[in-house]
Order: structure tokens, then sequence, then C-alpha cells
């Protein structure tokens, strides 16, 4: 098991490399799935099972998990782009951005033989989708910040304890859209987060969250949440569930 320090460090390298590239968001998010969501947990039985095959991990080190990261974005690219990153690109990007290690192509290429292919159940594409179904219904869904909704996200993956949040992409693209939608959530949020540094308490969070997350239909301009569950096939307990774990997140002090 990776520190959650390490954890955060590559997360962040995974999200500056993806900038540097200029990848495409799902791109970018596919490589989440490969690295956070398969990678990192399998992890401890491979290395414990340890043996000549893979000797890129031994030792385990940030240098080698962020060549992993760069291996993710690299098989992404190779999926969903029609003109994918070479891995001269990725050598270039590593050499400069890797300091302890010099990396040759031949560790890329056998890196990619620790990943399983295969990429369609992530958040971003259902979130991605309800986006554009939502554009087509309402005016609110005009209104979204959709690079918002990538960057909590981005914040999901820091820690361990709310990647988990991943393993149910339906309920969790439908929660941040949900988020996302609620004007009055703005506001709202100011006061919790003034609220919780002063008394540290999450119990006026959840009050706040599930009045929000249940106000009367008639006080918005669109059903969203009744749209949510129907679109995405979530029950509303579940989004308001999720969301209020979400938002504990994305606001906690830091």
């Amino acid at each position: 098991m990776i520190s959650s320090c390490s954890r955060l460090n590559t997360i962040e390298f995974l999200i500056k490399s993806s900038q540097h590239l200029q990848v495409s968001p799902i791109v970018k998010y596919s490589a989440f799935s490969f690295f956070a969501d398969r990678f990192l947990p399998s992890l401890p039985p491979f290395i414990k099972g340890a043996s000549s095959l893979n000797w890129l991990l031994q030792p385990v080190t940030e240098s080698t998990l962020q060549l992993f990261v760069l291996i993710s974005i690299w098989i992404s690219s190779k999926i969903h782009d029609s003109k994918p990153l070479s891995v001269a690109s990725l050598k270039f990007l590593a050499d400069n951005s890797i300091n302890e290690q010099h990396f040759t192509n031949r560790n890329f290429l056998e890196a990619v033989l620790n990943f399983e292919i295969g990429t369609a159940n992530i958040a971003f594409s259902f979130l991605d989708e309800l986006w554009i179904q939502i554009k087509g219904v309402a005016k609110v869904g005009e209104l979204i910040n959709f690079e918002a909704c990538m960057e909590i996200m981005d914040l999901l993956y820091e820690k361990e304890e709310t990647a988990f949040l991943y393993r149910s992409p339906h309920s969790l693209a439908a929660s941040i859209l949900v988020i996302s939608t609620f004007h009055i959530a703005i506001s709202m949020l100011q006061i919790i987060l003034y609220k919780i540094l002063l008394l540290e308490s999450c119990h006026i969070l959840l009050q706040v969250v599930s009045y929000v997350m249940t106000v009367p239909k008639q006080k918005w301009e669109f059903p969203v949440l009744a749209w949510v569950n129907f679109a995405a096939s979530c029950k509303e307990e579940d989004i308001i569930k999720m969301a209020t774990e979400i938002l504990k997140h994305v606001l906690e002090p830091c």
C-alpha cells in the first residue's frame, strides 16, 4: 500500500501531465480509471508476489508510480484518440519531470503489460452524457460549469477513502450533476464552510445538504433530481448520500 502523500503526488502528476500533453477529458479520466481504480488497488498483491517479471516495481518508488501514470495516459490515448500520443512524447515528458530515474522506451512497453484494457464504465462518460442530455431539455443545463464538475472529480481521486465513490460511476455522475445544478447550493456552500470552520462539525453540513437536495420541486425551474433519477436510473437516496460525501470532501478545510 502506498502512502497517502505518494498517492496525492501521483494524482497531481497525472493532472499536470494531462494538461501538459493537452489530452481530452475522456483520455484524462480513462487514465484515472486505469491508474487509480485498477493499478493502485492491485499493487500490494503484485508486489508481494515479486519476481523477475515485475522488476519495474522493485522497489516501488514515486518515480516508478509516475511512470505508470504516463502509461495510463498513453493507453487511454491509444483507445480514444485517432492520433494517439507517441512513446517519444511521453519519454520526453518523463525525462523532464521525473528527476530520480531515466526511463527507456523499453520501460514504457514493458509497463503496458500490467494493465487491464477497457474503459466502458467510467464516471466521466456518464457525466458527459447526462450533461449533454440535460442541456437538450432544460435551460439550467446551459448554466452548468462542466469544468467545475471535472475539478470535483479530480479532488475525489486525492484520497483513497473518497476514490471508492468511483465504484458506482452512475451514481457518482448523477450526484455531481445534481450538485452543479442547484443555484441555491452556491450561496449555501459558503455558509456551510464558514460554520464548519467555526464549529468543526459536519452535522450542519448534513442538514443543509439534505434540505438542498429535497427542496420542493416547484421552487426550481426544472425538477433536476427527478430527471437525474430517471436518466441515470439511480435512487434518490443514493444520490443524496453520495452528494453529501462529495461535499464533505470538497469543503474539507485544508
